[in-house]
């Protein structure tokens, strides 16, 4: 049996351990914090008081005036609406596809499903800087630059290997006693896939949404490639203009930044539960 003094000891230790990976955690977490508050704080300086003033000192007189210039400059109603169009649009055909996807893979043994797996995953192995050429020859031969739909396809079939390999990473999560007993009952495929796969798939369908959702949201290559009309710009297009060879007005980029942060950091708060369930599930599992 240990001794009292050595059980004291192990508790201290354990305790000494807790301490310095709470302090480990804390730094790291401000180091990741800082650069936004920096932005933040930049937000709502006046132009003198940022390049004049200390750089990290809080503004004297918070204005709101960067914001509304921001708003103007980079048309805030047209490219919001342009974004999140592209956005939520790609994101939910990508659920639906990749779902579908991981569902016939994962249920089927046979060699052309093993080959189709294999397939999806060498597209996730390939930079899609080196797809920039065949995208753009394909999507101008169908004539789908500098349109909607076009756009949205881009994102859909860039980001469809990567769906496939989450969803069936989780697939084996999902039982197949309740399929079969939604077979038995009476329902269809699209049925059983529709009413009892898809809710079962929850976690990873919004771990797939946050993910894809911060990507296509911030793109600019991938954007800048297919969009050149200014009717269809995204926000992160725009933003563009304000750090130009002639004039830089940071304070108002730094304020149209928080603004087009606050879309996808409110996803991610509403969702954080689930994703953090679907990447521990789906890794445990995969």
């Amino acid at each position: 049996m240990r001794s009292g003094f050595e059980e004291a000891r192990t508790s201290t230790m354990g305790v000494s351990k807790r301490i310095t990976l709470q302090i480990v955690m804390t730094v790291v977490a401000l180091a990741f914090l800082l650069p936004v508050l920096t932005v933040v704080n930049y937000s709502f300086k006046t132009k003198r008081e940022l390049y004049i003033g200390n750089p990290l000192a809080l503004p004297q007189s918070p204005s709101l005036d960067n914001y509304r210039a921001a708003i103007e400059r980079v048309n805030l109603g047209r490219t919001f609406v342009n974004t999140l169009v592209y956005t939520a649009v790609s994101v939910v055909f990508l659920a639906f596809l990749s779902g579908a996807s991981a569902w016939a893979i994962a249920r089927n043994r046979s060699a052309f499903f093993k080959f189709a797996y294999v397939y999806f995953i060498i597209g996730i192995l390939i930079p899609y800087q080196a797809l920039f050429l065949p995208i753009y020859i394909v999507g101008y031969s169908l004539r789908l630059t500098n349109t909607v739909p076009g756009v949205i396809l881009m994102y859909v079939a860039t980001g469809l290997s990567f769906g496939v390999f989450l969803m069936t990473s989780f697939m084996s999560t999902v039982p197949v006693e309740l399929e079969e007993a939604a077979r038995i009952d009476g329902c269809s495929v699209y049925r059983t896939y529709l009413s009892v796969v898809m809710p079962l798939l929850t976690p990873a369908v919004a771990t797939l949404i946050i993910m894809q959702s911060f990507l296509i949201w911030n793109d600019y290559l991938m954007a800048s490639l297919f969009v050149s009309a200014g009717s269809l710009r995204t926000l992160t297009l725009t933003l563009q203009n304000l750090f130009s060879q002639q004039t830089s007005d940071y304070t108002s980029a730094m304020a149209a930044i928080v603004l087009s942060v606050l879309p996808v950091a409110i996803l991610f708060i509403s969702l954080q539960k689930y994703f953090i369930k679907g990447m521990t599930v789906g890794a445990l599992k995969g």
